[in-house]
């Protein structure tokens, strides 16, 4: 079975997609921010990871710089619904720069989020 991790640290968002990724067949795995994502992943080897990029105690770009810094073979979705200050557009494309595998804007549908989970689970 395949495993993802969500990292993101609202709640509500984070708890919506589990349950969305649960019913789809995976097993999921969630963490609060990027501090945590790396604290969980010493223990467990998920297969694909989704991290929200503006999150307190350790954003998204951290944790994928961290991961790439140790060579991390795991595939990585950035998404993000930016800020006011910040577009979600430089949000994921600083993302890709740094070597996601894909980018989901939120807010998003269950399609476009099976399409990205497709596209980066069998490339």
């Amino acid at each position: 079975m395949t495993t993802i991790l969500v990292v993101d640290d609202d709640n509500t968002f984070r708890t919506m997609l589990q349950e969305m990724l649960s019913k789809e067949g995976f097993r999921v795995l969630g963490a609060a921010s990027g501090t945590q994502a790396l604290t969980l992943l010493e223990s467990h080897s998920p297969d694909l990871i989704m991290t929200d990029i503006l999150m307190p105690d350790g954003d998204g770009i951290e944790l994928i710089n961290a991961l790439n810094q140790r060579n991390s073979p795991i595939p990585i979705i950035a998404m993000s619904g930016g800020r006011r200050s910040i577009s979600l557009e430089f949000n994921l494309e600083s993302a890709e720069l740094m070597g996601v595998k894909a980018t989901l804007p939120k807010p998003f549908t269950r399609e476009s989020l099976r399409r990205v989970l497709e596209e980066t689970l069998h490339p």
